[in-house]
């Protein structure tokens, strides 16, 4: 159900993807395979807490991980968490592992604001709304989309 979700949200905002649907994995490593993508080219969506009920999404390459301080100093915040997975589902509508921008519940601040790290270029893919699915797209269309925030805001793994 949430990969139908999410495949139609990007469908209405006309950003075409691909689906892939592979069987359990039990690291970045093998995710990338199974969806025959580079370890990089994998790109995380983050859930990022900026205070009560104020949430963004930052993309990240798999083989990054987030700077807080430069994702501080970009926001103009001083403090950001990440949520429990209990809360990231219910802000997003999606579990922990599947989240996409692509059909995200939207807060009560409207549409949700998206991060993505300079890196996050090219064929790549994320999340599909449910695990065991991803969405390959061109992070172009997925960034123009959401109107992304683009900027270094992340270290090597």
């Amino acid at each position: 159900m949430s990969e139908e979700r999410a495949v139609a949200a990007a469908r209405a905002l006309g950003v075409p993807v691909a689906v892939t649907r592979h069987g359990p994995v039990r690291s970045l490593e093998e995710a990338a395979a199974a969806r025959g993508v580079a370890p990089e080219r994998l790109v995380k969506t983050l859930v990022v807490r900026r205070g009560d009920d104020d949430h963004l999404l930052v993309l990240v390459p798999g083989d990054r991980t987030i700077s807080w301080p430069r994702l501080r100093a970009l926001l103009g915040v001083s403090r950001l968490s990440m949520p429990s997975a209990e809360d990231a589902q219910r802000a997003t509508g999606y579990a922990r592992g599947t989240i996409t921008p692509f059909g995200a519940s939207p807060g009560p601040h409207g549409p949700w604001p998206v991060v993505a790290d300079t890196r996050v270029t090219g064929t790549i893919s994320i999340g599909g709304g449910d695990h065991g699915v991803g969405l390959t797209v061109e992070a172009e269309a997925l960034l123009a989309a959401y109107d992304a925030v683009v900027a270094d805001v992340t270290d090597p793994a």
